[in-house]
Protein backbone atom coordinates (compact mmCIF):
# COMPACT_ATOMS: atom_id res chain seq x y z
CA UNK A 1 0.00 0.00 0.00
CA UNK A 2 1.21 3.36 -1.22
CA UNK A 3 0.24 6.45 1.36
CA UNK A 4 -0.52 9.67 -0.18
CA UNK A 5 -0.12 13.67 0.86
CA UNK A 6 -2.89 14.30 2.87
CA UNK A 7 -3.92 10.34 4.07
CA UNK A 8 -5.61 8.70 1.26
CA UNK A 9 -3.88 5.15 1.16
CA UNK A 10 -3.88 3.35 -2.69
CA UNK A 11 -3.09 -0.24 -3.45
CA UNK A 12 0.51 -0.63 -5.32
CA UNK A 13 -1.13 -1.76 -8.81
CA UNK A 14 -3.74 0.61 -8.48
CA UNK A 15 -1.44 3.38 -7.73
CA UNK A 16 0.75 3.11 -10.75
CA UNK A 17 -1.86 2.92 -12.94
CA UNK A 18 -3.15 5.95 -11.71
CA UNK A 19 0.33 7.73 -11.84
CA UNK A 20 0.54 6.86 -15.62
CA UNK A 21 -2.81 7.62 -16.67
CA UNK A 22 -3.00 11.07 -14.97
CA UNK A 23 0.27 11.55 -16.33
CA UNK A 24 -0.10 10.64 -19.67
CA UNK A 25 -3.16 12.63 -19.84
CA UNK A 26 -1.39 15.64 -19.18
CA UNK A 27 1.25 15.56 -21.71
CA UNK A 28 -1.69 14.48 -24.23
CA UNK A 29 -3.75 17.95 -23.16
CA UNK A 30 -1.07 19.66 -23.26
CA UNK A 31 -0.39 19.09 -27.15
CA UNK A 32 -4.57 19.64 -27.64
CA UNK A 33 -3.81 23.15 -26.01
CA UNK A 34 -1.62 24.40 -28.07
CA UNK A 35 -2.95 21.94 -31.41
CA UNK A 36 -6.31 23.73 -30.69
CA UNK A 37 -4.30 26.93 -30.82
CA UNK A 38 -2.49 26.62 -33.80
CA UNK A 39 -5.52 25.37 -36.00
CA UNK A 40 -7.57 28.84 -34.83
CA UNK A 41 -4.85 30.56 -35.86
CA UNK A 42 -4.55 28.71 -38.75
CA UNK A 43 -8.09 29.80 -39.60
CA UNK A 44 -8.08 33.80 -38.31
CA UNK A 45 -4.54 34.30 -40.81
CA UNK A 46 -4.99 32.59 -44.01
CA UNK A 47 -6.65 34.88 -46.12
CA UNK A 48 -9.75 33.72 -48.36
CA UNK A 49 -9.20 32.72 -51.76
CA UNK A 50 -11.20 32.68 -54.80
CA UNK A 51 -11.45 29.06 -56.68
CA UNK A 52 -10.60 31.50 -59.74
CA UNK A 53 -7.20 32.65 -58.43
CA UNK A 54 -6.21 30.48 -56.23
CA UNK A 55 -2.70 29.77 -55.93
CA UNK A 56 -1.06 26.18 -55.65
CA UNK A 57 -0.36 25.19 -52.30
CA UNK A 58 -1.94 25.79 -48.70
CA UNK A 59 -5.14 28.32 -49.20
CA UNK A 60 -8.56 28.96 -47.65
CA UNK A 61 -11.70 28.90 -49.64
CA UNK A 62 -15.57 29.71 -49.02
CA UNK A 63 -18.37 28.77 -51.00
CA UNK A 64 -21.17 25.60 -50.30
CA UNK A 65 -21.28 22.06 -51.11
CA UNK A 66 -22.32 20.28 -54.23
CA UNK A 67 -22.17 16.87 -55.75
CA UNK A 68 -20.73 16.84 -58.58
CA UNK A 69 -22.82 14.73 -60.18
CA UNK A 70 -23.05 12.14 -57.83
CA UNK A 71 -26.16 10.67 -56.38
CA UNK A 72 -26.17 11.29 -52.81
CA UNK A 73 -24.77 9.26 -50.12
CA UNK A 74 -26.92 7.44 -47.41
CA UNK A 75 -25.67 7.81 -44.19
CA UNK A 76 -25.38 4.35 -42.68
CA UNK A 77 -27.33 4.67 -38.55
CA UNK A 78 -29.37 7.08 -39.57
CA UNK A 79 -30.19 7.14 -43.74
CA UNK A 80 -29.66 10.55 -43.84
CA UNK A 81 -28.84 12.12 -47.43
CA UNK A 82 -25.68 13.69 -47.34
CA UNK A 83 -22.44 13.88 -49.08
CA UNK A 84 -20.02 13.30 -46.12
CA UNK A 85 -20.43 11.45 -42.98
CA UNK A 86 -19.05 10.19 -39.73
CA UNK A 87 -20.44 7.30 -37.24
CA UNK A 88 -19.89 6.00 -34.13
CA UNK A 89 -21.78 2.91 -32.60
CA UNK A 90 -20.99 2.57 -29.17
CA UNK A 91 -21.81 -0.64 -26.53
CA UNK A 92 -22.43 0.11 -22.73
CA UNK A 93 -20.50 -1.93 -20.97
CA UNK A 94 -20.25 -2.98 -16.84
CA UNK A 95 -17.77 -4.84 -15.41
CA UNK A 96 -18.42 -5.19 -11.35
CA UNK A 97 -18.99 -1.45 -10.58
CA UNK A 98 -16.57 -0.26 -13.85
CA UNK A 99 -19.79 1.27 -16.38
CA UNK A 100 -18.39 2.79 -19.42
CA UNK A 101 -19.34 3.39 -22.96
CA UNK A 102 -16.89 1.52 -25.50
CA UNK A 103 -16.74 2.20 -29.29
CA UNK A 104 -17.31 -1.42 -31.18
CA UNK A 105 -18.09 0.69 -34.81
CA UNK A 106 -17.29 3.77 -36.51
CA UNK A 107 -16.10 5.07 -39.96
CA UNK A 108 -16.26 8.00 -41.95
CA UNK A 109 -16.98 8.64 -46.05
CA UNK A 110 -14.11 9.56 -48.23
CA UNK A 111 -15.81 10.39 -51.96
CA UNK A 112 -15.22 13.47 -53.33
CA UNK A 113 -17.70 16.23 -53.67
CA UNK A 114 -17.30 19.77 -54.81
CA UNK A 115 -17.12 23.09 -53.49
CA UNK A 116 -18.20 26.01 -55.42
CA UNK A 117 -17.85 29.79 -55.17
CA UNK A 118 -18.87 32.11 -57.47
CA UNK A 119 -15.87 31.93 -59.32
CA UNK A 120 -15.61 28.64 -59.62
CA UNK A 121 -15.57 25.02 -58.36
CA UNK A 122 -12.92 22.76 -56.83
CA UNK A 123 -13.05 18.89 -56.28
CA UNK A 124 -12.84 18.44 -52.11
CA UNK A 125 -10.91 14.92 -51.01
CA UNK A 126 -12.43 14.60 -47.49
CA UNK A 127 -9.71 11.57 -46.50
CA UNK A 128 -7.32 12.68 -43.59
CA UNK A 129 -9.31 15.94 -42.93
CA UNK A 130 -10.78 17.22 -39.57
CA UNK A 131 -14.27 18.18 -40.17
CA UNK A 132 -16.11 19.99 -38.03
CA UNK A 133 -20.21 19.54 -39.11
CA UNK A 134 -22.93 21.40 -37.84
CA UNK A 135 -25.44 18.24 -38.29
CA UNK A 136 -25.19 16.04 -35.28
CA UNK A 137 -27.88 13.44 -34.01
CA UNK A 138 -27.28 11.08 -31.10
CA UNK A 139 -29.66 8.23 -29.83
CA UNK A 140 -29.47 4.92 -28.17
CA UNK A 141 -30.58 1.46 -28.82
CA UNK A 142 -30.98 -1.64 -28.04
CA UNK A 143 -29.41 -3.25 -31.31
CA UNK A 144 -25.74 -3.09 -32.76
CA UNK A 145 -27.24 -1.41 -35.61
CA UNK A 146 -30.09 1.09 -35.16
CA UNK A 147 -33.65 0.38 -37.29
CA UNK A 148 -34.47 3.88 -36.55
CA UNK A 149 -32.80 7.22 -35.17
CA UNK A 150 -36.30 8.10 -33.43
CA UNK A 151 -36.50 4.80 -31.44
CA UNK A 152 -35.53 5.31 -28.14
CA UNK A 153 -34.89 2.02 -26.29
CA UNK A 154 -32.66 2.90 -23.49
CA UNK A 155 -35.20 0.82 -20.76
CA UNK A 156 -35.64 -2.06 -23.09
CA UNK A 157 -32.04 -2.15 -23.56
CA UNK A 158 -31.41 -2.36 -19.50
CA UNK A 159 -34.06 -4.81 -19.35
CA UNK A 160 -32.48 -7.43 -21.82
CA UNK A 161 -28.49 -5.78 -20.79
CA UNK A 162 -27.52 -4.89 -24.23
CA UNK A 163 -27.48 -1.23 -24.96
CA UNK A 164 -26.23 1.14 -27.45
CA UNK A 165 -25.11 4.80 -28.67
CA UNK A 166 -25.11 5.68 -31.67
CA UNK A 167 -23.66 9.23 -33.02
CA UNK A 168 -23.51 10.82 -36.73
CA UNK A 169 -22.53 13.92 -38.64
CA UNK A 170 -22.98 14.68 -41.86
CA UNK A 171 -22.33 17.54 -44.50
CA UNK A 172 -25.53 18.33 -47.08
CA UNK A 173 -25.67 19.56 -50.66
CA UNK A 174 -26.38 23.01 -50.46
CA UNK A 175 -24.63 23.43 -47.17
CA UNK A 176 -21.92 26.67 -46.72
CA UNK A 177 -18.56 25.21 -46.17
CA UNK A 178 -15.17 26.33 -44.99
CA UNK A 179 -12.13 24.31 -46.59
CA UNK A 180 -8.21 24.56 -45.55
CA UNK A 181 -6.09 22.73 -47.20
CA UNK A 182 -3.47 22.11 -50.38
CA UNK A 183 -5.02 23.12 -53.66
CA UNK A 184 -4.19 21.70 -57.03
CA UNK A 185 -5.08 22.21 -60.45
CA UNK A 186 -4.54 20.24 -63.69
CA UNK A 187 -5.65 20.06 -67.22
CA UNK A 188 -5.34 23.29 -69.41
CA UNK A 189 -1.66 22.95 -69.81
CA UNK A 190 -0.86 23.70 -66.07
CA UNK A 191 1.68 20.05 -65.78
CA UNK A 192 4.85 19.86 -67.50
CA UNK A 193 4.68 17.61 -70.37
CA UNK A 194 8.26 15.96 -71.00
CA UNK A 195 7.91 15.20 -74.64
CA UNK A 196 11.47 13.55 -74.87
CA UNK A 197 10.45 11.08 -72.43
CA UNK A 198 6.93 10.57 -73.70
CA UNK A 199 8.50 9.88 -77.48
CA UNK A 200 10.79 7.10 -75.47
CA UNK A 201 7.42 5.71 -73.74
CA UNK A 202 5.62 5.23 -77.18
CA UNK A 203 8.90 3.63 -79.04
CA UNK A 204 9.10 1.13 -75.91
CA UNK A 205 5.52 0.59 -76.53
CA UNK A 206 6.26 -0.10 -80.02
CA UNK A 207 9.15 -2.58 -80.19
CA UNK A 208 6.72 -4.54 -77.58
CA UNK A 209 5.13 -5.37 -80.93
CA UNK A 210 8.24 -5.59 -83.27
CA UNK A 211 6.32 -7.43 -86.22
CA UNK A 212 4.10 -4.38 -86.26
CA UNK A 213 7.20 -2.06 -85.74
CA UNK A 214 8.57 -3.73 -88.83
CA UNK A 215 5.67 -3.57 -91.14
CA UNK A 216 5.48 0.11 -90.55
CA UNK A 217 8.63 1.53 -91.13
CA UNK A 218 10.82 -1.60 -92.79
CA UNK A 219 10.55 -0.07 -96.12
CA UNK A 220 13.03 -2.48 -98.04
CA UNK A 221 11.31 -5.22 -96.63
CA UNK A 222 14.91 -6.77 -95.43
CA UNK A 223 13.18 -7.60 -92.05
CA UNK A 224 15.52 -5.08 -89.99
CA UNK A 225 15.36 -2.08 -88.97
CA UNK A 226 18.68 0.55 -90.69
CA UNK A 227 19.63 4.05 -89.68
CA UNK A 228 17.44 5.96 -92.00
CA UNK A 229 14.12 3.82 -90.89
CA UNK A 230 15.10 4.35 -87.38
CA UNK A 231 15.22 8.24 -87.30
CA UNK A 232 11.54 7.86 -89.07
CA UNK A 233 10.56 5.74 -86.18
CA UNK A 234 12.20 8.64 -83.85
CA UNK A 235 10.32 11.61 -86.04
CA UNK A 236 7.03 9.34 -86.05
CA UNK A 237 7.01 8.73 -81.98
CA UNK A 238 8.30 12.70 -81.75
CA UNK A 239 4.86 13.38 -83.48
CA UNK A 240 2.78 11.26 -81.42
CA UNK A 241 4.21 13.06 -78.20
CA UNK A 242 3.94 16.37 -79.40
CA UNK A 243 -0.20 15.18 -80.18
CA UNK A 244 -0.69 14.37 -76.83
CA UNK A 245 0.87 17.03 -75.46
CA UNK A 246 -1.42 19.33 -77.18
CA UNK A 247 -4.24 17.26 -76.66
CA UNK A 248 -3.63 17.23 -72.93
CA UNK A 249 -3.26 21.35 -72.99
CA UNK A 250 -6.84 21.39 -73.96
CA UNK A 251 -8.10 19.30 -71.30
CA UNK A 252 -10.20 21.21 -68.91
CA UNK A 253 -8.81 22.91 -65.78
CA UNK A 254 -9.87 20.74 -62.64
CA UNK A 255 -9.59 21.93 -59.06
CA UNK A 256 -8.62 19.83 -56.03
CA UNK A 257 -8.15 20.62 -52.20
CA UNK A 258 -7.24 17.69 -49.92
CA UNK A 259 -4.23 16.85 -46.91
CA UNK A 260 -1.53 18.88 -47.11
CA UNK A 261 1.57 16.70 -48.21
CA UNK A 262 4.14 18.23 -45.11
CA UNK A 263 3.45 17.43 -41.56
CA UNK A 264 2.05 20.03 -39.30
CA UNK A 265 -0.27 21.86 -42.13
CA UNK A 266 -3.98 21.95 -41.70
CA UNK A 267 -6.76 20.39 -43.45
CA UNK A 268 -9.97 21.47 -42.47
CA UNK A 269 -13.41 21.01 -43.54
CA UNK A 270 -16.67 22.66 -41.65
CA UNK A 271 -19.98 24.03 -42.21
CA UNK A 272 -19.39 26.94 -39.83
CA UNK A 273 -18.74 29.63 -40.76
CA UNK A 274 -14.96 31.46 -40.38
CA UNK A 275 -15.73 33.23 -37.28
CA UNK A 276 -17.89 30.33 -35.62
CA UNK A 277 -14.68 27.76 -36.22
CA UNK A 278 -12.43 29.61 -35.07
CA UNK A 279 -14.21 30.26 -31.73
CA UNK A 280 -14.73 26.23 -31.59
CA UNK A 281 -11.24 25.92 -31.59
CA UNK A 282 -10.39 28.36 -29.62
CA UNK A 283 -13.16 26.79 -26.90
CA UNK A 284 -11.59 23.18 -26.97
CA UNK A 285 -8.23 24.94 -26.65
CA UNK A 286 -9.64 26.82 -23.47
CA UNK A 287 -11.26 23.65 -22.44
CA UNK A 288 -7.58 21.41 -22.76
CA UNK A 289 -5.82 23.80 -21.25
CA UNK A 290 -8.21 23.38 -17.83
CA UNK A 291 -8.25 19.68 -18.16
CA UNK A 292 -4.45 19.93 -18.33
CA UNK A 293 -4.09 21.73 -15.24
CA UNK A 294 -6.33 19.57 -13.38
CA UNK A 295 -4.79 16.17 -14.61
CA UNK A 296 -1.29 17.63 -14.55
CA UNK A 297 -2.60 18.49 -10.17
CA UNK A 298 -3.91 15.02 -9.71
CA UNK A 299 -0.48 13.68 -11.45
CA UNK A 300 1.82 16.33 -9.40
CA UNK A 301 -0.32 14.86 -6.26
CA UNK A 302 0.76 11.53 -7.19
CA UNK A 303 4.28 11.91 -7.92
CA UNK A 304 4.60 13.42 -4.37
CA UNK A 305 3.57 9.95 -2.90
CA UNK A 306 6.00 8.34 -5.18
CA UNK A 307 9.17 10.40 -3.69
CA UNK A 308 8.31 10.16 0.04
CA UNK A 309 8.72 5.83 -0.54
Amino acid sequence: MIQLPGGPVLSVPFFYFALAFSSLLTLWLLYRTFSRLRRARWVEDTPTSLVRSAAQGLVELQGWVEAGGHEPLISPLASEPCLWYRFTVEEYRRSGKHREWRTVEKGQSDRPFLLRDATGECWIVPRGAEVHPRLRRRWEGNRRWPLSPTSQTRLLGALIGQRYRYTEEWLREGDPLYALGWFESRGGGREAFDTQRVARQIISDWKADYPNLLARFDRNRDGQLDQQEWQQVQAAAASEAQRRSNQAALQPVVHSLGKPPYRGLPFVLSDHHEEQLSRKLRRQSAGSLLGMLLAGMAAGWLWLGLLRL
